[in-house]
């Protein structure tokens, strides 16, 4: 069982919901993040958690669920040796996907990360916001 849930967000051009998807069960590294917060975050990540897939960008909305593979280590891309990176391999798509302009309609969301923190590209996700998603996206 899940202990955690995230959302992790990406530019579809760079890394697209289809590509993790082909990644299959051994999933793809997640690396390249350069924000403290957001690292701290990764670290924090364990072994079965879920995450929200979300595409930035034009798009702007959740598209899939992915789960956490192997816990943090390394960021080989960082030459700072500061950052992290995690491996991630897609569970399942959204049967309808969550826009960010349908969660920002919605009052309940006022204090969820995606909303008061625009630009952070890993956040927490309570389990309340997990739970409303979910059902807004039909899983």
């Amino acid at each position: 069982m899940s202990k955690s849930f995230w959302l992790l967000k990406t530019e579809p051009e760079e890394w697209s919901w289809e590509q993790q998807v082909n990644c299959s069960d051994k999933g793809a590294e997640w690396n390249g993040v350069r924000n403290f917060q957001a690292a701290k975050n990764l670290r924090n990540m364990k072994i079965g958690d879920k995450c929200f897939f979300y595409h930035t960008g034009k798009a702007k909305r959740i598209v899939g669920i992915v789960e956490i593979k192997k816990e943090a280590f390394l960021d080989k891309s960082d030459k700072t040796k500061k950052f992290v990176s995690i491996v991630v391999k897609a569970a399942y798509p959204l049967k309808k996907e969550v826009s960010l302009q349908e969660i920002k309609k919605n009052k309940d969301f006022r204090d969820f990360a995606l909303v008061k923190q625009s630009r952070l590209s890993v956040m927490k996700v309570d389990l309340k916001y997990w739970k409303k998603i979910c059902k807004m996206g039909k899983v």
